[in-house]
This record gives C-alpha cells, structure tokens and sequence, in this order.
C-alpha cells in the first residue's frame, strides 16, 4: 500500500469503531433498569476519568517539558478552560432559548454536556492522528506511515467502548435507541475532520496540543464530577455504579497503556 491509502485507512479506522461502539446501545430491545443505567453511568464515569489521564494529561505533560518546571502550566489552564467553557456554552444556549421562549429554566441537558464533552475529547485525537500522517508525508518513508496507522488503530480500539458509554447511558434519557446512537455517531464525526486538518496544519498546531489535550480533559472531567456520578449513585441507591466506574477506569487504563 502507499502512503495515500493507507492515511485514508487510519482515518476511516477510528471514525469507525466510534460509530460501532456507539451501535451497541441497539443489542438492548427491553427497556433499561435503574440498577443497569446506573451500571452504565459509573462506567462511562470511569471510562471518561481514565481516558483524561493517559489520553490527555499524561500526553499533555510530556509534550510541555519546553516549560521546564512550568511543565505543568499548560494541563492545569487548558483543565480549567475545559470545565469553564462547558459553563459558558450552558450559560449561552440557556440565555437564547429563555429568551425566546420567556422562561428561565432552561439548561444544558446530561447528553448535551455529555456530547460536548466526548466530542471535545475526540478533537486532539482526529489532531494526533492527523499530525503523525502529516509527519509521515513529510518524511516520506513508508515506515513513518505505518507508525501513524499504528497510533490510528490504537486510537481507534480505544473509540469503540468511547462510543457506547455516550450511547449507553443516554438510552434512557433520549427514550430512543435511534437518538442516543446519533449522538455517539456524531460526536465521532469530528475525529476524521480534524485528522485531516492536522495533516495539513501539522507544524502549527504541534505547539498548542498540550493545551488543547488538557482543555477537553477539563471538559469530561467537568461532566462526570457534575453529571454523571452523581445520577449513578441517585439511580442506584447502592455500590453498582462504584463497580461500573472501576470498570470503566481499568478498561480504559488498560488500553491507552497497552495500545500506547
């Protein structure tokens, strides 16, 4: 294969298996308990925690080591700008829709913090991979590009539990199997616009992934400390959600480290 073809696999790749994970919310035709939702919740929670650690911070701090014992600078602003950019887009559709409709009641659904969130996640991810393709044209060796498919698949393997812990657990809250798979297929949409972005805009967004790594960590962590937890415990009223948030975690934990 050349280097043209196999790009376009390694983007295709983890647009794929995003939209496959997001397809199991279609495997439940009953209705979902309270107890399994709740199971649902706490693993999408800890999925969610892990893959801020080892796909985003982790990542984020070993690309700032230009800041010397700064490094930490750009994790912990681009955390803080995740969290508060999910307020302010809360805030902003809020204040549209009330005004329109002369009430002051309305605010951001779970699934649409919940989408912002994984859809954030997977912008430096389309970039990560988009840029390890850019490197490899540049380079032109067909090595490089077979190690930017490597990181593809990686990425990729790890999309498929992404997309159904944002089906999953808004299978209830969207009453429709059809819309919660929606919002997984969409959120995944971004990953192969922004690869493909990061092909041609290799050099220059290189210097800002640590920030933007550590901003969609602010995002997700936001929605689970804010959402998702919370409704997991209510929902259950036991330890089924704890169980389903160390799951996650060690599922997730165990990809990023194993795929790198």
């Amino acid at each position: 294969m050349n280097g043209t073809t196999i790009t376009i696999i390694g983007i295709l790749f983890i647009f794929l298996m995003t939209t496959l994970g997001s397809a199991i919310v279609f495997l439940f035709k009953k209705n979902i308990s309270e107890k399994i939702n709740s199971l649902f919740l706490g693993f999408a929670s800890g999925l969610m925690i892990a893959a801020s650690i080892w796909s985003l911070l982790i990542p984020a701090l070993d690309q700032s080591t230009n800041f010397g014992k700064w490094s930490f600078v750009p994790s912990a602003i681009g955390i803080i700008l995740g969290a508060l950019f999910l307020v302010l887009i809360d805030k902003i559709i809020a204040y549209f829709i009330n005004k329109k409709n002369k009430t002051n009641n309305y605010h951001l659904s779970k699934s649409g913090k919940l989408f912002l969130a994984v859809t954030l996640h997977n912008i430096p991810e389309g970039l990560a991979v988009g840029l390890a393709f850019g490197n490899a044209f540049v380079l032109s060796e067909i090595s490089a590009f077979y190690s930017a498919l490597w990181l593809a698949i990686g990425i990729g393997i790890q999309n498929f539990p992404e997309g159904a812990a944002l089906s999953l657990p808004l299978r209830e809250e969207c009453k429709s199997k059809k819309k919660a798979f929606l919002y997984g297929f969409l959120s995944g949409v971004v990953e192969p616009i922004m690869a493909v972005i990061g092909i041609f805009l290799s050099s220059l967004l290189s210097s800002i992934m640590p920030w933007l790594l550590a901003f969609s960590a602010g995002a997700m962590l936001f929605v689970v400390a804010e959402e998702l937890l919370p409704e997991a415990k209510f929902k259950s009223g036991s330890n089924i959600s704890t169980w389903g948030f160390v799951a996650g975690f060690v599922l997730m934990m165990i990809l990023d480290v194993a795929l790198g």
